[in-house]
C-alpha cells in the first residue's frame, strides 16, 4: 500500500473543523437562523479546554453542549470558541479549541459529522502510518428520529444502512485509494 505523504486524512479533518468554525462564527454574528441549533461534543481532557471544576468533575472525558435557546456571548476565534451556558441553573463559561471537538450535529436539518482519532504511529512491517479511527464523518438520514436527538459514536466498522431514500453514512476512508 502506498504511503500517503500528503495526509489527506488530516487535511479533511481540518476542513471539517473549518465548517464548524464558520457555522459558529456566523451564529455569533447573526444568531441562529430558522430552526438551526447545534450539538457539539468535545473531549474535556484536550489541551486548551477550559471548564469549571464542577463541570470537569461531571464530565471527566467528554461533554456535549447544545447551542439553541440558552447560550450567550458566543465568541469564535481561529483556534477555539467560548460561550456562556447554563448547567442546572448555574451560569458557566466554556472554552473549547476546535481540535477538541469530536462531533458536530444540527438536528434541524439532521446533518452532522464525527471526527476521526488519528494516530500517526508507523507500521513496523510496511513503514506506512497506522490510522486508528474511532469514528467517521456521518450524515444522518432524514426521518431518523431515534438518532436525531443524540449523536452516539458509530462502531469502527459500522454496517451499511439500508437505503431508505434519505442520507447515508459516509466514511472518509471510503475515498482513500486502497
Amino acid at each position: 500500500m502506498p504511503v500517503d505523504h500528503i495526509r489527506y486524512d488530516i487535511l479533511a479533518q481540518a476542513a471539517l473543523r473549518g465548517v464548524v468554525r464558520t457555522v459558529l462564527a456566523d451564529a455569533a454574528k447573526k444568531g441562529l437562523p430558522g430552526e438551526h441549533h447545534f450539538k457539539i461534543t468535545f473531549n474535556t481532557t484536550a489541551p486548551g479546554v477550559r471548564l469549571s471544576e464542577r463541570m470537569r468533575a461531571s464530565y471527566p472525558q467528554e461533554m456535549t453542549v447544545v447551542l439553541q435557546h440558552q447560550f450567550w456571548d458566543l465568541t469564535v476565534t481561529e483556534q477555539s470558541f467560548d460561550v456562556g451556558l447554563s448547567f442546572g441553573g448555574v451560569a458557566e463559561r466554556v472554552v473549547v479549541p476546535f481540535d477538541a471537538v469530536t462531533a458536530f450535529y444540527d438536528p434541524a436539518v439532521q446533518f452532522g459529522f464525527q471526527f476521526e482519532t488519528i494516530d500517526g504511529a508507523a507500521d513496523a512491517s510496511a513503514g506506512a502510518p497506522i490510522l486508528e479511527k474511532s469514528t467517521g464523518a456521518v450524515t444522518r438520514p432524514a426521518g431518523d428520529e431515534k438518532n436525531a436527538e443524540s449523536l452516539p459514536a458509530p462502531p469502527a466498522a459500522a454496517p451499511a444502512r439500508p437505503d431508505n431514500g434519505g442520507g447515508e453514512v459516509v466514511r472518509l476512508d471510503r475515498f482513500r485509494k486502497k
